[in-house]
């Protein structure tokens, strides 16, 4: 049966004066409105990529998720959090309106954060900043606006090892989470089929808002190979 767990309470940008924006705002005062026009709407049933548990142990999970579409936005920093937040700048731009169609786009959940590390100059790292989007749009995504630099990418059926953790995601916590679930890998039946063939380290999914301080979700995903066991064939899994 499939899931779309988790599904916490999230904020939806609701903002028409960024509707077809076309010139980047100073960044403090950008992050400023994002945050503000997050806060004016609550929303309880918000899209998720859907997936299907196949494997479970006290301290994570392997899950095999279906074909899906994510907008994504390419950032090299030192910070995990200014790369996210960089990145969701130009991706909420473009779910209101900053597109060749000027469609307004739902607010989905993960945001998600792929990590290539020491990709750059001065142990800097490449960031993808990935947005799902929603069934609507998952066959033919609208384009942005070529000044916000942003790509879909298309994700075939696959498994991930995912790692759950609360707070904030944060630049001293998020190093420290992987580590965890690559330990308790290390440990599993999965410990030979964490893959390398992505162009990325480890991704962190946020689903809260960054006003909701108390039951915040969070998790660390790897992926892992889809062949040599049981349940990560795609064969067996229906797609959009």
């Amino acid at each position: 049966m499939w899931d779309k767990s988790p599904k916490p309470r999230f904020i939806v940008p609701c903002a028409s004066q960024l509707l077809h924006q076309r010139k980047m705002e100073k960044p403090w005062l950008s992050l400023m409105l994002i945050s503000i026009l997050c806060c004016l709407a609550i929303c309880k049933g918000i899209e998720s990529p859907e997936f299907a548990v196949i494997h479970a142990e006290s301290d994570f999970e392997v899950r095999l998720y279906t074909e899906s579409t994510w907008m994504t936005a390419s950032v090299r920093d030192l910070s995990f959090e200014k790369a996210t937040w960089n990145g969701f700048h130009r991706l909420f731009q473009y779910i209101q309106g900053a597109n060749l169609n000027f469609s307004r786009i739902s607010m989905t959940a993960p945001v998600l954060t792929s990590i290539v590390p020491g990709a750059g100059p001065l142990h800097s790292s490449a960031y993808f900043v990935r947005f799902y989007l929603p069934v609507k749009f998952q066959a033919t995504p609208p384009l942005p606006l070529p000044e916000l630099h942003l790509k879909p990418d298309k994700w075939a059926v696959h498994c991930i090892a995912v790692r759950k953790f609360s707070g904030y995601a944060r630049d001293d916590n998020i190093v420290i989470e992987a580590e965890k679930l690559a330990i308790s890998l290390s440990r599993s039946p999965w410990a030979n089929f964490t893959t390398s063939e992505s162009n990325y380290a480890y991704s962190i999914a946020q689903y809260s808002s960054p006003f909701q301080i108390f039951g915040r979700v969070n998790e660390i995903w790897v992926d892992v190979k889809n062949s040599g066991l049981e349940g990560c064939e795609s064969s067996g899994v229906s797609t959009y």
